[in-house]
């Protein structure tokens, strides 16, 4: 039941119980002073007397003023206490200005007038992205790419760009695409991988500090690029192919490898016989030279005992190297054969057969011989004659 309906009870809210029902509204300072009694009775005061309650609800509302300031100080300070990691650095904003860079460690700033940053510097963070691009030769190729960088300057990083990873992803495919296109597709599917990279790196470096990111690039990773699917088969089989080549070429390098050695070897053991027969022909040619002098100043001592050793001479190393004598008698017409290497054969086989050759002395007995012989014959036909 409300309290100014009939049977209420007459309870004025406002503390007003005698006050008509057809009055006008309650008054407002008599409303606030109600509420600033009952304040005043939470906090230590007491509403019973009107007449004392006065300095006391204005006592207690001091303390309740203080007690809220003390407190609110106590939230301030440990508000402004924050930590920083060994790894981290803070960018320390005052009134919207740079104030300075908080290295490892405790720190406390003043909460609503500064505003604290706080960045990872030695993390090594990484950007990954793929996309087709367009080469030198006018040919389509998708290329995947991983960017690894880190923060080098902390302060460009939070204040000079907005938003410096996607600052990094611009720069990264800008730069790749400008290096692709300039650079056949053979290369950008082989061995020419690394030098890209490395062009792309320089590149991306340059684009993010003239930007002032603070980003620095530790190394851009290119893998394996790959044609479109439409022609991926018909690049296959250029790629095999090069691969057979280069496995040939290794396979010649080892056979050259293997065969030069030996030639070189050959050649080499060739040279030094020719150099050894230069030098036996020359010392033999010398030897002889000096030889013919020698028996030339022999000769012009005695000429006729010179001509008949020199015939004699001839004649054994003619005869040494001849298995067949032929043999004239003089005052005869007949000549006989004497077939030595027979003769030899023979003699050796029935006495020795290790034995098959005769010497010089051997040879000359012979042939005096079969001559005494043969003498003798011819002097037994002219007695019969």
């Amino acid at each position: 039941m409300a309290w100014n309906e009939p049977g209420g009870g007459d309870k004025d809210p406002w503390g007003n119980r005698n006050r008509n029902k057809n009055d006008g509204p309650p008054d407002l300072d008599e409303a606030l002073k109600k509420l600033q009694e009952k304040l005043g009775g939470l906090f230590g005061g007491s509403n019973k007397n009107n007449g004392s309650n006065g300095g006391g609800s204005g006592g207690s509302f001091v303390v309740l003023i203080v007690a809220a300031l003390i407190v609110g100080s106590l939230l301030y300070a440990f508000a402004g206490f924050y930590q920083v990691d060994e790894k981290e650095r803070a960018v320390v904003l005052r009134f919207g200005a740079f104030h300075e860079i908080k290295q490892p460690g405790l720190s406390w700033n003043a909460p609503l007038v500064t505003e604290v940053f706080v960045v990872n510097v030695t993390e090594e963070r990484q950007y990954p992205s793929r996309g087709l691009m367009l080469t030198e030769d006018e040919s389509i190729v998708e290329l995947p790419i991983t960017v690894q960088y880190n923060v080098n300057d902390v302060q460009s990083y939070v204040l000079n760009v907005r938003s410096p990873e996607e600052s990094l992803r611009h720069a990264a495919d800008s730069a790749l695409r400008h290096v692709v296109g300039s650079t056949e597709l053979e290369q950008v599917l082989s061995e020419g991988r690394n030098k890209i990279a490395i062009e792309v790196k320089k590149r991306l470096q340059d684009y993010l500090d003239s930007y002032g990111t603070g980003i620095l690039v530790r190394g851009v990773i290119i893998q394996e690029g790959r044609p479109p699917e439409e022609v991926r088969a018909a690049f296959d089989d250029v790629i095999k192919a090069k691969e057979d080549e280069e496995r040939l070429k290794n396979e010649a390098q080892a056979y050259a490898n293997s065969v030069v050695p030996g030639a070189r070897g050959r050649s080499q053991r060739l040279l030094e016989e020719a150099e050894a027969y230069r030098a036996e022909v020359t010392s033999r040619a010398e030897g002889e030279t000096s030889r013919f002098l020698n028996l030339l100043a022999e000769y012009k001592k005695a000429p006729k005992v010179t001509r008949e050793r020199l015939y004699i001479e001839t004649l054994e190393q003619v005869m040494t190297n001849s298995s067949k004598v032929l043999v004239d008698v003089e005052g005869g017409n007949n000549m006989m054969y004497l077939p030595l290497d027979k003769m030899v054969q023979e003699g050796a086989s029935a006495s020795n057969p290790a034995r098959a050759t005769l010497t010089q002395d051997q040879l000359r007995q012979i042939s005096d011989y079969v001559s005494r012989q043969l003498g003798r014959d011819n002097n037994a036909r002219q007695g019969v004659r």
